[in-house]
């Protein structure tokens, strides 16, 4: 039998050495730089600037395996996992790629030939389906690739069908290169009789290879245009065919999942997989085999859990896992993190990046799991605090702004807040919650919105950048722009008129690699063109803005000049190198950069580390990167080979991204990069920077926080704007040194005397209304009335916090043994009730609930609780006395009824 590693090699070898393809290693499952992606969802990912137009591929026919997520967005199979035997979030995509080459012919052909002549399947259980047309779209029928299978293969023609825009019509997401498909599915049923059940989600009639013909582009309005060059895009799901070949009826029961179901029983001690579809045990062990192969590739690629998207979707993975361990195979204590390296020892030598990033995913994996076990608890006291306002406030449901204030800060989803409202006698504003995560999202929408320049009707010619690393002035030719994403090569641009300018020559730099576009102008004597952003779309160099004055013509010199911000992103840029060096030295090696931003006003750095700064670690940093500054040091860019470059010791690189052969490497104290050592500071990097250190001036963190778990942020600040932080720190310290009347070293131990002071005084006024509270509860003891034993203590008591007043309600409970508890009290304009019944008189009938929902009428509030002990709130203190007045009327009557039943 071949195993799954046999199969994965087959395929790459069929295309690679039968049919000249080259083998393009995956790209990472975080979709680095294309922001209309959660994840990369299919191999063509990597490959979509060469279907736009954008970019010119370096080879015509490609072959590979893609890790693929379809966990969020258009294509999301979380939903699904578990239940069948075939759905993945994570997964391989097997595929080939033609860029411009060959077509719909030679594509089908060869996955015939593959499929029945090197993997020998039965052709009869073939089947293959090919796009009806949507004359709504002005797409036709697919008559050509109809005709292909009935001509070049021998496919039974019974067993081609027509499909709809729904299976056979393939987009990878809302936006960008889609077309026609013709999928190939395999019968698995007993006699072959499967032809009705292909594209009805049956599990014995299953697809296993799809066809694109990429042939369209779906812009950011919906509509679909038509691509310059027509492109094959393959892929076939890795986990499917490899069960089909093995002879299994699952996936997960092929040599890809067999070795992690072992390490689940082995570290859970749970009873071992069976492969049933209606044992909850088995699905669990699916959800958890398929999510943690998910989390370790996600990881190791760069992705961290958070609070929104991708991060979002990892998380609820994760927490989707765990709480199928714990619900059913009896999990106590974080388990994932232990089964990483059974997912790394069966995949890492096909994918390397998991070997390296092991030890990371794990301490990701295990924090994730320890944070999510607390999460009840956490959530019960934050609840707590907010059923406490909304009863204040005379509200019988958690308010929106509660609700949403849960979930977005502090990770208490809606559902488990619902939950716990229910238990309490209160409701959530669902409406308002769900309208204010719509704002908070277009809020997110709108801070994100930039000009999106898709697929261009027209060839875009490359730009030559090189005067950006010499100046801030130059000069070029109008080439022309683009508007509308049409590129327009004659004419003139008049005043008002906006569009992405580009020319022959530009010194201008292009956002990329974190450093923000140039701002500018761009001007001769009969126009101006303000600049304010430059873009890179392949070789060519787009400046963004409008004519200010006059107009400009395509053909005409112009005058090139960057806005003069550029000398301290340089600063800023120089410095992000040195700090970066400075981080791995104090903090260590495990420290990568997880992304960063350089613009005029700092430099801001992403990089993974697991616990915040100290105040020495700060400090130690700081004096690393101002001692480079102060040795006024070379900045040197070399130009090397790509393979060279990457064997430079200590070299850096940020991960995920796609680098230029040959590739510019920035060393700091150097002349030749090649003799690096951990002293010296050496990157890839097309940035523009400083030619000496010295220029940056002075460098000074300004902020550190935590941006997901397990990744760090700093910020920091140079030249006039670090002069001018260090001022104002400066100030601060001398006002508070004048203040306090002490010299500016003694101020830590005047603030700590404050503190300590303030604490004194919280207790003893804490202590004061702690025995206000006591003396008022004994008092409403003896005057209680008595009815056969059972006392009715009701009466007003001083304003505290719950807390102390629950502690005298336990205690007169426990001093009465029998009693019915209702106490009340005004705060800041508002009353606030509870109630409590000992569980003798529960067990007759009483409720404490109950009670308190009538009392707070009074009030002009409302509430609930359990039978034992409720609360309430109100909103018309000057009622307290004749809502208590009820209450007390109310346990009299109710006692009285149960003394003459009995």
């Amino acid at each position: 039998m071949l195993t799954a590693g046999d199969i994965r090699q087959q395929f790459i070898d069929f295309f690679v050495k039968q049919h000249g393809h080259t083998f393009v290693p995956s790209s990472p499952v975080v979709p680095h730089g294309d922001d209309t992606l959660l994840f990369t969802n299919a191999g063509m990912n990597q490959f979509k600037p060469y279907f736009l137009g954008t970019e010119k591929p370096p080879y015509s026919r490609v072959a590979n395996t893609q890790k693929c997520i379809r966990a969020g967005g258009k294509h999301n199979d979380l939903d699904d996992v578990g239940k069948d035997t075939y759905h993945h979030t994570f997964f391989e995509m097997l595929g080939n790629w033609s860029f411009g080459d060959y077509f719909k012919k030679e594509a089908i052909l060869w996955a015939w030939e593959l499929l029945t002549q090197v993997w020998g399947l039965d052709k009869s259980r073939l089947h293959a389906t090919v796009f009806e047309g949507s004359p709504e779209e002005g797409v036709p029928r697919d008559n050509e690739a109809f005709e292909i299978w009935k001509t070049v293969t021998d496919i039974d023609p019974a067993h081609i069908h027509w499909g709809s825009k729904k299976d056979n019509f393939w987009e990878m997401g809302d936006t960008g290169p889609c077309g026609p498909c013709t999928e190939i599915h395999y019968d698995k049923t007993l006699d072959k009789s499967g032809a009705s059940l292909v594209n009805a989600g049956r599990h014995d009639v299953i697809e296993i290879w799809n066809l694109v013909f990429i042939q369209y582009n779906r812009g950011e309005d919906g509509k679909l245009s038509p691509l310059p060059t027509h492109h094959v895009d393959t892929g076939m799901g890795f986990e499917r065919i490899t069960a089909i070949l093995q002879g299994k009826d699952s996936n997960y029961d092929t040599d890809i999942f067999t070795p992690i179901f072992d390490a689940i029983q082995r570290i859970t001690g749970a009873d071992a997989y069976t492969g049933k579809l209606d044992d909850m045990k088995d699905i669990a062990y699916r959800v958890i085999a398929d999510h943690i192969r998910c989390l370790t590739f996600a990881l190791s690629d760069g992705a961290v859990p958070d609070n929104e998207g991708r991060g979002y979707v990892l998380r609820r993975i994760l927490r989707r896992a765990e709480r199928y361990g714990r619900q059913y195979l009896k999990t106590a204590k974080p388990f994932l993190c232990d089964l990483v390296p059974s997912v790394v020892e069966l995949m890492g030598d096909t994918f390397p990046e998991l070997r390296a990033n092991q030890d990371h995913v794990i301490q990701l994996v295990r924090g994730e799991e320890e944070s999510f076990i607390k999460t009840l608890d956490r959530g019960i006291r934050l609840f707590q605090e907010a059923a406490d306002r909304a009863r204040s406030a005379g509200q019988q449901q958690i308010s929106a702004e509660d609700a949403f204030t849960l979930h977005d800060t502090h990770g208490v989803y809606i559902d488990i807040t619902e939950q716990m409202a229910s238990e309490v006698g209160l409701g959530v504003d669902r409406a308002g919650y769900e309208r204010l995560m719509q704002e908070a999202r277009e809020r997110a929408r709108e801070a994100q919105k930039k000009v999106v320049i898709s697929a261009l009707s027209g060839e875009l010619p490359p730009t030559d950048d090189s005067p950006k690393y010499k100046g801030l002035k130059s000069r070029g030719t109008i080439l022309g722009w683009v508007r509308d994403n049409e590129v327009i090569r004659e004419g003139k641009l008049k005043k008002g008129e906006k569009a992405a300018l580009f020319l022959d020559k530009t010194c201008f730099y292009a956002e990329q690699g974190g450093q923000v576009g140039d701002k500018g102008a761009i001007y001769n004597s009969r126009g101006r063109f303000e600049v304010t952003d430059t873009q890179k779309l392949g070789d060519t160099v787009l400046h963004l803005g409008q004519v200010t004055q006059g107009s400009i013509e395509v053909g005409k010199r112009m005058t090139l000049e960057v806005a003069p911000m550029r000398a301290d992103i340089m600063r800023n840029h120089t410095a992000t190198h040195l700090l970066n060096w400075a981080l791995r030295r104090v903090l260590g090696d495990h420290v990568e950069q997880r992304g960063s931003l350089v613009d005029a006003e700092k430099t801001r750095f992403d990089f993974t580390h697991d616990s915040p700064l100290s105040a020495e670690e700060i400090a130690e940093i700081e004096r690393l990167v101002n001692e480079k500054i102060y040795s006024d040091l070379p900045v040197t860019p070399v130009y090397m080979p790509l393979v060279e470059a990457q064997r430079i010791p200590g070299v850096r690189a940020v991960f995920g991204e796609k680098y230029p052969d040959p590739v510019r490497v920035l060393a700091i104290g150097l002349k030749d990069p090649r003799r690096a050592t951990p002293d010296f500071s050496v990157e890839f990097c097309g940035g523009t920077h400083l030619h000496h250190t010295g220029e940056a001036g002075f460098f000074k963190i300004i902020s550190q926080e935590g941006v997901a778990k397990g990744v760090r942020r700093v910020t920091a600040v140079t030249g006039r704007r670090a002069v001018q932080t260090a001022q104002q720190f400066s100030s601060v310290v001398e006002t508070l040194a004048h203040r306090f009347n002490c010299p500016p070293p003694e101020i830590v131990r005047r603030v700590e005397q404050l503190f300590e002071e303030n604490k004194k005084l919280q207790q003893q006024v804490k202590k004061g209304v702690a025995g206000d509270l006591q003396h008022t509860a004994d008092r409403l003891l003896q005057e209680a009335g008595n009815i056969n034993g059972t006392r009715i203590i009701v009466g007003q008591v001083p304003s505290a916090d719950n807390e102390q007043i629950r502690q005298q309600v336990d205690r007169l409970r426990q001093k009465a043994g029998s009693a019915v508890v209702l106490l009340g009290w005004t705060d800041d304009g508002k009353v606030q009730m509870i109630a409590a019944v000992t569980d003798d008189l529960v067990r007759k009938g009483l409720h404490a609930g109950k009670l308190i929902g009538e009392v707070a009428k009074v009030v002009g509030g409302g509430g609930g609780g359990k039978p034992t002990m409720a609360q309430a709130g109100g909103k018309e203190p000057a009622k307290l006395h004749e809502a208590l007045e009820l209450g007390k009327r109310l346990v009299h009557n109710e006692l009285q009824s149960h003394l003459v039943s009995t």
